[in-house]
């Protein structure tokens, strides 16, 4: 049942804002005692492109400059109150506080930049919204300890944790943990920083990360509790991968897309819930999976869950049984729906997905959501006046928000929204720059040329009304 969509329905407090990742942002990537991240070497997005063992002198790394937000935050973030921001959600690069993961003492150069910056925010009273670890591990992590697979990694990621927390703790009361964890599975070099040498291992590799991820989780969850008694911390998923549709009525279909979403859901399953849910025991036999766990690790699991879960949301896909389930960033690759618009990437538009998939997990979970990406991707243009139009990116923000307006109104809990990105950013798939979600215009192009001046697109003057009636203009 659908509710007439005059009568809007966000709470008054709803947090609405954008969001942005350090490595797809900062730049400055060997600046002020900065180390290497994974990022750092990847050539071509995280999806599309290689990674190398080390950078390589020449080869162009879009994450190096990217668009600079380092050196110019402070206008960036001026244009973001002016649209009315409540929050803004953003990562703590890892490597510009401790730039090879496992030293005993922190970068202070690295702790001052995130300082100002979120003094910045809180200047014109945007609350910060922070993500610990945005496929953004230190390379040494993986080159020198095999990244994820390794338990030595919980410590420290906890470390890590313990000196932001107790830095920021007065500036910052909103956190995130893993960026996408759930992605572990189909880019495992950027959600658990593995390089799979052997794909018949791969599955072994991963939920042996996974665990150790877990342990993590709990772990800082634990700790922020501790230093930030009022903060909230939550994990982070995409649901994309989540929102599944079988090709067929044929119950092979169906239950191939419900197996599926439940490999996605496997991970909230664990921090939302606090154990690992049965259906894993008959994956890990029929594949040989012997996930080495320590004393005290479930119980550290099952007594500190997340408090919220973050979630993006892209794109559904449909699947059909004995179809490989690989994928990108925005969810499985899956098969057409010829039901959907498709954006200037293939990926098709599913505004009532996201009322599918929010419904979803708040029934199974009853925690709340906090929507920390959605966006359209597309390819912007001046017109002859000098104006950058981008109706198609307005009428998918609409389409998702009325959408998620009816699943508020369904009884889900939802926090806020942060529209990703509000200013154009590198692509994470892609490493382009061509690709573009923001409401804010950066001149750079795909070869990294361009003056990186910032321009206003129409849109942001559609997000600044729909902030200040707080969603209401959509119902007009």
């Amino acid at each position: 049942m659908t509710r007439n969509n005059k009568t809007p329905k966000f709470p008054e407090n709803f947090l609405w804002g954008g969001a942005i990742a350090a490595n797809q942002a900062e730049g400055a990537w060997n600046v002020d005692g900065k180390g290497v991240a994974i990022t750092d070497v990847v050539r071509g997005g995280i999806v599309a492109g290689a990674a190398d063992e080390h950078v390589i002198e020449g080869e162009n790394y879009p994450s190096h400059e990217a668009i600079d937000f380092y050196h110019r935050y402070k206008e960036d973030i001026a244009l973001f109150a002016e649209m009315g921001m409540k929050c803004f959600r953003t990562s703590i690069a890892w490597t510009r506080i401790f730039p090879n993961g496992d030293e005993e003492e922190p970068n202070e150069k690295g702790l001052q930049f995130y300082d100002a910056l979120f003094d910045e925010l809180l200047k014109y009273g945007i609350e910060p919204v922070i993500t610990l670890s945005h496929y953004e591990t230190p390379l040494h992590l993986v080159n020198e300890y095999g990244g994820w697979t390794n338990r030595k990694l919980i410590g420290f990621f906890e470390n890590y944790c313990r000196v932001v927390f107790s830095r920021y703790k007065d500036k910052v009361k909103f956190w995130l943990t893993f960026n996408e964890i759930n992605n572990l599975h189909t880019i495992p070099y950027a959600a658990g920083a593995i390089r799979i040498s052997n794909e018949d291992n791969k599955l072994q590799e991963i939920y042996q990360a996974a665990h150790h991820l877990f342990v993590a989780n709990a772990t800082v969850t634990k700790l922020c509790h501790e230093i930030i008694p009022d903060a909230k911390i939550g994990c982070m998923l995409t649901l994309s991968t989540a929102t599944v549709y079988p090709n067929t009525p044929n119950p092979d279909d169906v239950f191939a897309a419900y197996e599926l979403q439940r490999r996605s859901l496997f991970f909230s399953d664990v921090m939302l819930r606090g154990y690992y849910p049965s259906y894993v025991k008959r994956i890990w036999k029929e594949n040989n999976i012997q996930v080495q766990m320590a004393d005290g690790d479930l119980d550290m699991i099952m007594e500190n869950t997340s408090d919220f879960l973050g979630c993006s949301y892209y794109k559904s896909s449909i699947f059909q049984a004995n179809m490989s389930a690989e994928g990108n960033t925005g969810g499985i690759l899956g098969l057409d729906n010829p039901y959907l618009e498709k954006t200037e990437w293939g990926w098709g538009i599913d505004a009532k997905g996201a009322r599918y998939v929010f419904n979803a997990v708040y029934d199974r979970y009853q925690k709340p959501l906090l929507i920390v990406e959605n966006g359209y991707g597309g390819v912007d243009h001046f017109n002859e006046n000098g104006e950058i139009v981008d109706d198609a990116r307005i009428s998918f923000l609409n389409k998702h928000l009325i959408e998620i307006s009816n699943a508020i109104e369904d009884g889900v809990e939802i926090l806020g929204y942060t529209w990703w990105g509000p200013i154009d950013i590198v692509s994470a798939g892609t490493g382009e720059m061509k690709k573009r979600y923001g409401f804010i215009y950066v001149d750079k192009d795909n070869k990294g040329e361009g003056t990186l001046n910032r321009y206003k697109k129409k849109s942001f003057d559609w997000y600044k009304k729909i902030i200040e009636t707080n969603g209401g203009i959509l119902f007009d």
